[in-house]
């Protein structure tokens, strides 16, 4: 006489739901990337139209970088 073994039913493993709609948050802008070289011939740009003026350097710098991060984003 064969026995008939009694197959253990295990419990299902709970689906995850791909129809869900996630929840629309902000989007993570990239940060802008902006060559070295684009921001020397615009700062370089800026120092001729001051009229070649000395002592300025760095803000004719920081205020390309400025402009060029701008735009990009």
């Amino acid at each position: 006489m064969a026995e008939t073994v009694k197959k253990r039913q295990v419990a299902a493993e709970p689906r995850l739901r791909t129809t869900a709609k996630r929840k629309a948050g902000p989007r993570l802008m990239k940060p802008a990337i902006v060559l070295h070289e684009e921001i020397e011939k615009l700062a370089h740009r800026f120092w001729a139209e001051r009229g070649y003026q000395h002592g300025s350097a760095e803000v004719d710098w920081f205020r390309a970088e400025r402009e060029l991060r701008g735009r990009a984003s």
